[in-house]
């Protein structure tokens, strides 16, 4: 059975951070907005995670700098049935209940994420929180499959000054530097702003491979008239990688053996680089309409860009190594660089209504988003040594020079165009009884080529989505649901055709409960999905080197357990659990990268007496994994945990001192087989210095 749990803890410390003085009752709209800046999670409406009838994780602030979480995929590691594959060192795929997470938000906005890979690390500094709503999600992104939603909260300005300072080092000789400051503009508060900077640089476990990321956020948000809220901000981010891979490591030799690497070991080159830079801006509108309905409108801009030199390494022969020899790898070399650029709006009303003599909650809405992809490479010259043939495995890094590259030209340009409108209601059946129905009618379309490819594709699809749940005390409350499945793909068959979106219906059952007066909240779920039409690898190529696939009918089971939130006044927990079933074509086990069984655990406190002294330790640990290399041997990776822990010391008011151990340990594992894969970090450490004022 699956458990969820998610914890009131983020809404407590933002309570904390946001709590208006008596003096600025006046301002009562933008406080309001600052202090209770929650999200409409699953539903779009506003619900807390315990009345919501779908799993819900959120991942704090203060979870994130407890434990050193300064990227996405270190933030995620921390939530509950997330599985964070990084199998490329700057590739990275996201997936809950055994299916790719393809729909991101940035405060409850977003688009489909074509093949769900997020591309380099993305800073967090600048989020409140992470949220990650497991299962099919279709009425609050307009597409959706099986996995979930993830999505990203950002930090607002705050009712009085406050700011921050840190600096910190650790292994492979990273310094990172952060500030974060947030002050009223007026002496009501009615207006206030806020900035965010991060700078991060370091070298790597892996050889050759060095890593910098600069980060700055900026946000104003204020009250227009007696009604109204205005938010603006933007962000900027600028990640550079060098000795990248591209690709992983190749594992088996051809007599069946797995090699055991040394645990640096890369594929790449010294002169390899994958930059990427990361531009969005927002502004988001407000006005209240009486006392019990609102009106929100929401602009989202986003440009990304990016330019690489990569070197792949794979199995020239499609047999595995020769065994004992580390040769058999032949090289290919590609640049490129890319660009892409998002626009997304959309207007909501919702608010209260009575009806069988209780208040009752609705919302409806409408959003507009189209986004443009374009692509170019960069070909190196044919003479060079790095076609072909290389040494044997594990090579130098300087074993190869740079090949001179061709001019840039295009070879793909991606259109996407989402419109969909959306509504549901919250009905109160009775005073423990309620119904919450919705619908979201999406019309999707994408036009384009790709090399000698073009494409011009319109779906459409009405999604409906229904949930009940029963209050069996003040503290105890069951719920069931249905959502629908539908996702556009963007995989090729045979024919080089996009493959028809999948198709599905998804289930849920649980039981959330809050203890300790409502400091504890527990969830056990149980779920179903049935995706039709899934794109699954055939282990085939096309002429122009991309991966041919099939629809597949998959069907996901389970069930989750998750506890969060604070044991006693001094130790907080979280705890999730997730055991799944994966069957496909003819009911047989499928996609086995993905693990059966998986778990994670938080424990972080102040030590009783002394409450400057802070302690916390964090694991994950999970099943067995396996899959099948190009030479058709199957590669494993047994069970594993991976530790980390962290020490703080307040020793002054506003300063503290922080140690962070990572894979305390030092265990070593392959950290995915999902396309590729390498070596996880070994054990590491981190020491923070942080000042508040």
């Amino acid at each position: 059975m699956a458990v969820v749990l998610a914890a009131p803890a983020a809404s407590v410390l933002a309570g904390e951070s946001g709590e208006p003085a008596a003096t600025e009752l006046d301002a009562v709209l933008v406080v309001a907005q600052r202090a209770s800046r929650v999200s409409n999670g699953a539903t779009n409406l506003d619900l807390e995670i315990k009345d919501t009838p779908q799993s819900i994780s959120v991942v704090s602030s203060e979870l994130m700098r407890q434990f050193g979480a300064n990227s996405v995929n270190d933030a995620l590691r921390l939530a509950t049935g997330v599985r964070v594959d990084e199998w490329e060192t700057n590739r990275t795929s996201y997936s809950a209940r055994g299916f790719d997470i393809l729909n991101t938000q940035i405060d409850g906005v977003g688009m489909p994420n074509s093949w769900g890979i997020a591309t380099g690390a993305m800073d967090t500094f600048g989020y409140e929180k992470v949220e990650v709503i497991r299962g099919a999600n279709g009425l609050l992104t307009g597409v959706g499959n099986a996995a979930g939603t993830i999505n990203y909260v950002r930090k607002r300005p705050t009712n009085h000054a406050q700011g921050m300072f840190g600096l910190s080092y650790g292994s492979w000789s990273t310094m990172r530097a952060e500030a974060d400051y947030s002050t009223p503009f007026t002496a009501d508060a009615t207006w206030a702003g806020r900035v965010v900077a991060a700078h991060e640089d370091g070298d790597s476990w892996l050889r050759a491979n060095s890593n910098q990321r600069d980060f700055v956020y900026g946000v104003v948000d204020g009250q227009v008239g007696e009604n109204g809220t205005l938010a603006i901000g933007y962000s900027y981010q600028r990640a550079k990688s060098d000795g990248i891979m591209w690709g992983a490591l190749v594992f088996m030799d051809s007599d069946g053996t797995q090699n055991e690497w040394p645990r640096d070991a890369t594929t790449t080159q010294d002169w390899t680089w994958w930059n990427t830079t990361n531009h969005t801006a927002f502004v988001e509108y407000t006005h209240r309409l009486g006392d019990a309905w609102q009106l929100k409108a929401a602009y989202n801009y986003r440009r990304a860009t990016g330019d690489e030199r990569m070197f792949y390494a794979y199995d020239g022969q499609g047999t595995g190594l020769e065994p004992g020899t580390g040769l058999g790898l032949v090289g290919y070399p590609w640049g490129g660089d890319d660009e892409s650029t998002a626009h997304l709006g959309q207007v909501s009303l919702d608010g209260t209504f009575e009806l069988f003599g209780r208040e009752q909650q609705a919302m409806v809405g409408v959003s507009l988003s189209r986004s443009e992809a374009i692509n170019h490479e960069r070909t190196a010259d044919f003479s060079s040594p790095a076609w072909g043939p290389l040494p044997p495995f594990p090579y130098p890094t300087e074993a190869i020079p740079e090949p001179a590259w061709s001019e840039r030209s295009q070879y793909s340009l991606l259109n996407q165009r989402l419109a969909r409108a959306f509504g549901a209601t919250r009905i109160s059946l009775t005073e423990r009884l309620n119904l919450i129905v919705g619908a979201n009618h999406a019309r999707y379309r994408r036009d384009g080529w790709s090399y000698d490819l073009g494409f011009d594709q319109t779906t459409s699809h009405t999604s409906p989505y229904a949930g009940l749940t029963f209050d069996f005390s003040d503290h105890v409350l069951g719920y069931v649901s249905y959502s629908d499945i539908y996702q556009p793909q963007d995989q090729v068959d045979a024919n080089d055709r996009y493959l028809d979106p999948s198709k599905g219906v998804n289930y849920e059952a649980g039981i959330k409960a809050e203890w300790l007066d409502q400091r504890l909240l527990t969830t056990v779920a149980v779920f179903k999905a049935d995706q039709q039409g899934l794109a699954t690898p055939t282990g085939q190529y096309n002429q122009y080197g991309q991966s041919i696939y099939a629809p597949v009918d998959v069907e996901a089971r389970g069930i989750e357990l998750e506890a969060v939130g604070r044991l006693t006044d001094n130790l907080d927990l979280v705890l999730g659990y997730t055991a799944l079933k994966l069957d496909g074509l003819n009911g047989d086990d499928t996609y086995p990268w993905v693990p059966r069984r998986s778990a994670n655990l938080v424990l972080s406190a102040r030590a009783p007496g002394y409450a400057p002294l802070s302690y916390g330790i964090g694991g994950r640990w999970q099943s067995e994994v396996s899959n099948v290399e190009s030479s058709g041997l199957r590669v494993r990776q047994d069970s594993y945990a991976v530790v980390n822990a962290f020490m703080a010391w307040d020793f002054l008011d506003n300063a503290s001192l922080r140690l962070n151990v990572n894979n305390a340990f030092n265990e070593k594992y392959i950290n995915t087989l999902r396309y590729s894969g390498y070596y996880g970090a070994p054990a590491n450490y981190s020491v923070t210095l942080d000042w508040r004022f």
